[in-house]
């Protein structure tokens, strides 16, 4: 698995104001929109693309458009959510599935509660939308679930990350033997007792969305 953490001024300073307790639900928002734009110019970096004629008011040339089968773009229910339309600003034609990934909190295994996608992703590239990288049980999971549909290219982009996500999802991912990257804003210290990121930024989909318990 490939890791890169964007480093560039304006996502950092981004990144400053998603931490600060006191931004509030509709900047938040804003801000993620605004971010996973300057995110997905690195991630879709691979994008597959292929040759065509393109009439100018001048003449003829040669210019890309994405390659078929499309993108797929596919945020992690719910939080993920708030990634998707920063995204589609930068890739409009590519389709988008979904996918809902829980832990199972006896066995600590992911699993899978709802899925909206193509039964057969043979040559898909997927673009995977989750904000945090904690333990990594999810994105991994949903990893494994698209690969075991036919995906052969997989790019995971994600506000923050932990050191020990990065490292589980390493593990679960490297097995699988097709290509992966993970595009991150900013790695973190570490996780807490109770799995929060630190420093981190709290509850991803609380902030986005409310509903905190």
């Amino acid at each position: 698995m490939e890791l890169i953490a964007v480093d560039h001024p304006l996502v950092a300073h981004k990144v400053r104001l998603l931490r600060d307790v006191t931004t509030d639900s509709p900047t938040f928002r804003r801000l993620v929109d605004e971010l996973m734009t300057l995110l997905a110019y690195e991630a879709t970096r691979e994008v597959r693309v292929e040759d065509v004629e393109v009439r100018t008011p001048i003449t003829t040339t040669i210019g890309p458009r994405l390659s078929h089968p499309l993108p797929l773009v596919v945020p992690i229910l719910r939080a993920g959510l708030g990634m998707l339309e920063g995204m589609m600003r930068v890739m409009p034609t590519a389709e988008v599935g979904f996918v809902g990934m829980v832990r199972d909190e006896e066995t600590l295994q992911p699993f899978t509660y709802a899925e909206r996608l193509p039964h057969d992703l043979s040559g898909r590239q997927c673009y995977v939308l989750d904000p945090m990288l904690a333990t990594g049980g999810s994105l991994g999971g949903t990893v494994k679930f698209l690969v075991d549909r036919g995906a052969d290219h997989i790019t995971c982009i994600c506000l923050l990350a932990a050191p020990e996500g990065i490292e589980n999802m390493r593990r679960l991912v490297d097995p699988i033997d097709v290509p992966c990257t993970l595009v991150v804003a900013a790695v973190d210290d570490h996780l807490n007792e109770h799995g929060y990121i630190v420093p981190g930024l709290g509850d991803a989909g609380d902030r986005l969305y409310g509903l905190a318990e």
